[in-house]
């Protein structure tokens, strides 16, 4: 997964705001909705429409700062964790709660 470039605004519920993630599930909706919140934004959350009764609720998470955009926020190092820790890519996406930010330890197996 990959953060998007791409600024997303729009409606969520009967509010106009920044779009942070389309089609997350419960558990994350509630991960973003929890640091986003500590970094000091209102939260705008919409159940999304389903298809078909038995397809799995999914939601529409989003912020009403309008120019917020996660990528920049996250690169630029701007977000933190709740106990003050710098939000990395990999913490944004619940890959690991390790939030060193030295690329290379990924890229090429390094470790510290």
């Amino acid at each position: 997964m990959k953060l998007p470039g791409k600024h997303q605004f729009g409606d969520i519920g009967d509010k106009r705001g920044t779009i942070v993630e389309k089609g997350a599930t419960a558990e994350r909706m509630q991960f973003l909705k929890a640091l986003l919140e500590h970094n000091g934004f209102e939260v705008l959350v919409a159940e999304e429409r389903r298809k078909k009764e038995d397809d799995p609720v999914t939601y529409t998470v989003g912020v009403t700062d309008l120019i917020f955009n996660p990528t920049i926020w996250i690169y630029e190092r701007r977000l933190k964790t709740p106990d003050g820790r710098i939000v990395t890519q990999e913490y944004w996406f619940g890959n690991t709660e390790d939030t060193k930010p030295q690329y290379w330890n990924k890229r090429f197996g390094f470790k510290e």
